[in-house]
């Protein structure tokens, strides 16, 4: 059993959660807690290492090292590599999303509609702690992409101006395109892409959360299927 903060197993996991540089170095990421080492095993994705609280290492380690907010009784190093990659029919593209819980939002409900997400530079780590947590298992289970990797029909989505999400007709494979809240998509981007669209909002509303616009746009190519 670990028995010292200064073991240099604890000492690596310490430094996945807190660096996404490390992470990139490594190849490794940290799954913290049952529930997300659980989905990781449903998902059939082998763990490089487990520390259990109390088997493996000393409850008080683990819980000063975890970014959670109550003591996990287990945390799990996994390759990224071992992560799905791929494209499904149905994608959402996200340009520059840099917040990791509005990514790990859009990777469950990705999840939830059998789409994958393609990722452009500047977005998010999807496996950061916050990322991993708000996608509540669903990076086990999502293809992962680039950017430009999706192929058929790209509608850029838009806050205002375009026509309604509801009344287009796309067909697959298609891809949604989503920009960061504040910044939106840049000019390049929309012009690369076949369609825009937009999403009906209440008068004086400006735009809706990311997470929140790639959920509905997925549900409409849903319902209009």
């Amino acid at each position: 059993m670990i028995t010292s903060a200064s073991n240099p197993k604890l000492r690596l996991v310490h430094r996945l959660l807190e660096s996404r540089r490390q992470r990139d170095r490594e190849g490794l990421f940290v799954a913290e807690g049952e529930d997300l080492v659980q989905a990781a095993d449903d998902a059939g994705v082998d763990p490089v290492e487990v520390l259990r609280a109390g088997e493996d290492v000393e409850p008080e380690l683990l819980a000063k090292i975890s970014t959670m907010g109550h003591p996990p009784r287990v945390m799990a190093l996994f390759r990224r590599e071992s992560l799905p990659r791929g494209v499904d029919p149905v994608s959402l593209s996200l340009w520059r999303v840099g917040d990791p819980g509005n990514l790990g939002t859009i990777l469950r409900a990705a999840d939830a509609f059998g789409a994958s997400v393609a990722l452009s530079h500047g977005c998010a780590d999807p496996t950061s702690p916050k990322a991993l947590r708000a996608s509540a298992g669903a990076v086990f289970r999502v293809p992962l992409a680039a950017f430009d990797e999706p192929s058929g029909k790209r509608v850029a989505l838009v806050s205002h101006g375009a026509l309604p999400l509801a009344k287009l007709d796309t067909g697959v494979p298609v891809t949604y395109v989503l920009g960061a809240e504040r910044e939106g998509l840049p000019d390049d981007i929309i012009a690369a892409c076949d369609e825009t669209a937009s999403i009906p909002l209440a008068e004086g509303s400006e735009s809706l959360n990311v997470g929140v616009a790639g959920a509905i746009a997925l549900y409409e190519h849903r319902r209009g299927r």
